[in-house]
Parts: structure tokens; C-alpha cells; sequence
């Protein structure tokens, strides 16, 4: 299955390099590119793509706009939407993710990771630039009135689930995750994928939220190559 793709941002500079990263791609195809949130609407209308990559600020129309215009919870059959922007503003990551977008990247996040992010959206996961993730939760973590819940076993997580959240909470990429934890990057996935799941959670932020709102953050890390005790 081909992962059909719309581009949307004002510089023809940043659509070329996303269209030759994503192109390269066996399983990805740049169906259109817009310059504006007009087009871009348009166009996403016109050929319903898989994955739409928006950036925020757009004439006409910005990219947010266009975003609930086309994810929100109102819409129908809603389109999968990734924000791609310069701009990590708290303000923007929540009126994005609220609109409807599956994820969040910063422009300089890499190639990796947009295409990871496509892939991701396409699936129907979250995906939100992890350097976004650790800014959020230092904002959360510094601003809650009340102390983290104590850490408890009574959660509905496995302990390698557990151990692979709290990675991605400390803001690792999922290739970093997989290269700490010994495990496949596949099995990551599946971790997170599970965890978000089981915590009715909607992304990477919500999920390493959890984290911190829990206590987990503050138990010591296992070490490599840690059994779980069988549960049979």
C-alpha cells in the first residue's frame, strides 16, 4: 500500500526537500502540494490523501485552521493530519493536537522522523516531535499543584511497557528507545502502541504525562536484561 501524501507550506524550498525525503520512500507518494491554507484545504478535499503535512502559519488560511477544517471532531470522515512547523509554541502544540492532528513536528526534527510521522499517521498513531514532549512536561511537571500520585503497581501496563514509556518520556526517539532497552524498534512500537491503548491516552505527550503524573519517572531504572516474574 502506497501512503498518499499532501504538502502544505508557503516556501517551495521546505515542500522540494519534504517531497525528495518522502518520494525516496517505496511505501510513500506526494500526491499534491499547496502553498497556501486555501489550496491546501482544497487539494485535501479534491484527493482525500492518507496524510496530510501542514504547516502552521500559511496565507490565506493558517495551517490550524485548516486542520479542524479537516480533523476536527466535528468533521465526518476526518483526514489525518501532521502540523510540520518552525513554530513549537505551547499554544500551538494544544490548538493543533485539539483540532485534530495526529502529531506534531518541529521543521528540524529530521528526515527520520518525518517519515516515521507519515507512517505513524497513517496507522492512525500519534506521533509528536519528542524535544516537544520533554518542553511540555517540564511546563506540566513545574506548573501542577498537586505532587505526583505515588507509583503503584496497580496499572494496567506490563514491566517492559512501563520501562519503554518512561523512555519515551525522558524524550527518546523510538531507534533511541530500541538501542537502550536491547529490543527490536518493532517492539517499541508495539509497547507504545499497547500502552496508549490500555491508558486510553491519544499521543506521546498524554502517554509520558501519565508518566509523570504517576510517579514513574522517580523509580530507578531497571537493568538491562530484567525478568519480569511469570505470571503463570
Amino acid at each position: 500500500m502506497t501512503i498518499r501524501v499532501l504538502l502544505a507550506d508557503d516556501q517551495r524550498m521546505v515542500r522540494t526537500g519534504f517531497r525528495y525525503i518522502l518520494d525516496a520512500e517505496p511505501d510513500i507518494k506526494v500526491v499534491a502540494e499547496a502553498d497556501d491554507g486555501i489550496e491546501a484545504l482544497r487539494l485535501a478535499e479534491h484527493h482525500r490523501p492518507d496524510v496530510c503535512l501542514l504547516d502552521i502559519r500559511m496565507p490565506g488560511i493558517t495551517g490550524l485552521d485548516v486542520t479542524r477544517r479537516l480533523a476536527g471532531p466535528s468533521v465526518p470522515d476526518p483526514l489525518r493530519v501532521v502540523v510540520v512547523t518552525t513554530f513549537d509554541l505551547d499554544e500551538y502544540v494544544h490548538e493543533a493536537l485539539h483540532g485534530g492532528a495526529v502529531g506534531f513536528l518541529l521543521k528540524d526534527a529530521g528526515p527520520t522522523m518525518l517519515i516515521e510521522a507519515v507512517r505513524a499517521a497513517a496507522r492512525g498513531e500519534a506521533m509528536v516531535s519528542p524535544q516537544i514532549t520533554v518542553r511540555l512536561l517540564r511546563h506540566f511537571t513545574s506548573h501542577r499543584a498537586r505532587p505526583p500520585l505515588p507509583a503503584s503497581s496497580r496499572h494496567p501496563l506490563s514491566e517492559r511497557e512501563l520501562t519503554t514509556v518512561r523512555a519515551a518520556a525522558e524524550g527518546l526517539t523510538n531507534p533511541e528507545i530500541a538501542e537502550r532497552l536491547y529490543i527490536s524498534l518493532g517492539t517499541v512500537k508495539k509497547h507504545l502502541a499497547t500502552a496508549q491503548l490500555k491508558l486510553d491516552v491519544r499521543n506521546r505527550v498524554e502517554l509520558a504525562a501519565w508518566t509523570y503524573r504517576h510517579g514513574h519517572m522517580d523509580e530507578p531504572p531497571r537493568p538491562p536484561g530484567h525478568q519480569e516474574p511469570s505470571s503463570g
